[in-house]
Parts: C-alpha cells; structure tokens; sequence
C-alpha cells in the first residue's frame, strides 16, 4: 500500500484502470471494502494506511483484489501475522468466493489453513512439487517425507 494515498483512493485506481469508469469507481471500491470484511468502510476510504491495523491493511490488499470481480483470487500468506479473529475473517471470505464460483490459490506454510479452506494441496519444496493430492489424501496418507514432518510440525 502506498502510504501517500488514501486506501479507498488506491483501490478505486484500480477498478479505473480496468474499466475507465470513475464515476463507479467510489461505489464499486465501498462495495468491495465492504464485501472484504471492512466495517465502516466509508470512513476507512479515507485513511492512509498507517492508520490501519495489520489486519485492515490486509483486507485493503484483498478489496483491492476483487474490486474488477475477477475469477481467480491469487493469495501469497494472506493469513500470516494476523491475530486469529482477523484470520477467521479472511478465511471466511475466501470460501464465500469459492461458493460464488471463484478459483482461489492460497500460498501458504500454515496446514490449519489449507485444512480449513483447502480442497486440493500442492507440496512445494525448494521450488519443486514433492506431492500433490487432495486434502484429505494428504492429511491422511502423506506419501512424501517431506510432506510428513511438514505435518508433524503443526
């Protein structure tokens, strides 16, 4: 976020930069604020980011996402350092997408995560895939080393 400008200004860029229209942009950026969890989402759009909350900041990144509606959300660590109300927030929202048809990939070392909103898991190491399956297959059945002490961990 760039903290010269305002979150709400940040967001609506983006919505004009795909469709051209600012006069929708300040409706479709409070639709998306809100649709990401931010409460008062017309007083937010007026804060600079050093005025928001960690988790805040968060959902700004994710409004800023879905502003346009697109069909695949992109998520790196998007529950990483927030407290676990903010987190339940964020992991509720993904699976709102997912009902809504959305594609959602979650980059994540979390496990309670991927147990969570998860449907199929990739297990990435040094940049390689070492195993790939559904939830439950690899909750219950790792096949990888790696896979299993990466479990054990949690």
């Amino acid at each position: 976020l760039d903290p010269l400008f305002t979150v709400g200004i940040q967001i609506e860029e983006t919505y004009i930069a795909h469709y051209g229209d600012k006069n929708k942009a300040y409706e479709e950026t409070i639709k998306a604020m809100k649709k990401a969890g931010i409460s008062k989402a017309e007083e937010k759009y007026y804060m600079y980011p050093h005025q928001l909350s960690g988790g805040l900041k968060q959902r700004v990144c994710i409004a800023n996402a879905i502003v346009c509606n697109p069909p695949l959300i992109l998520a790196d660590e998007p529950t990483t350092a927030l407290d676990v109300s903010v987190q339940k927030k964020i992991l509720n929202l993904f699976r709102k997408m997912k009902k809504e048809g959305k594609a959602v990939i979650l980059i994540t070392h979390d496990f309670g995560v991927v147990a969570e909103v998860g449907d199929r898991v990739i297990v990435l190491k040094e940049g390689r895939i070492v195993e790939e399956g559904n939830v439950y297959e690899i909750f219950d059945k790792p096949k990888h080393e790696y896979t299993k002490r990466l479990l054990k961990a949690v």
